[in-house]
């Protein structure tokens, strides 16, 4: 059985001002953690550092079949799309962070929010860990998987 990759919740994430495709690797290792296993697929844009070699080999040498075939392109990434525009519209844009690591910890705190107490309207109101919670009592729960922000 495939591990649960939660909707409506930030597994881990990684902040850099470069190119670099290190940290959405440790990203990526991190929600395999989370969740407890990797995913079946994972969707991504097709930006550098999820088009590397780096990239593929990981999620191909855990059994992970990598999309990014440019159909549907939007369904398929729309709700890390989603994340990251209210990560900055709810927390960046309206402080005035002075460095990378102020911004860290804000970005830290806004996601600690949205994992715990944000409510989601898609999830009858709860925050994300809340509906997980509720899903594990109700039997199996579905796999969503989102890459590297």
């Amino acid at each position: 059985m495939s591990p649960t990759w939660t909707p409506r919740s930030g597994l881990s994430w990684r902040l850099s001002n470069t190119l670099d495709t290190e940290f959405c690797l440790d990203a990526l290792r991190g929600a395999a953690k989370a969740a407890g296993g990797w995913p079946e697929i994972l969707n991504t844009d097709q930006g550098c550092q999820f088009t590397s070699r780096a990239w593929i080999g990981l999620a191909e040498a855990n059994g992970v079949r990598v999309s990014m075939d440019g159909r549907r392109r939007w369904i398929d990434v729309v709700m890390v799309e989603r994340f990251w525009r209210s990560v900055k519209y709810e927390d960046v844009y309206l402080r005035e962070y002075q460095d990378l690591v102020e911004l860290e910890g804000g970005v830290a705190r806004w996601i600690d929010f949205y994992n715990h107490a944000r409510p989601h309207l898609r999830l009858d109101q709860l925050p994300g860990a809340g509906h997980r919670r509720r899903r594990r009592k109700g039997g199996a729960s579905g796999f969503q998987v989102e890459g590297c922000p």
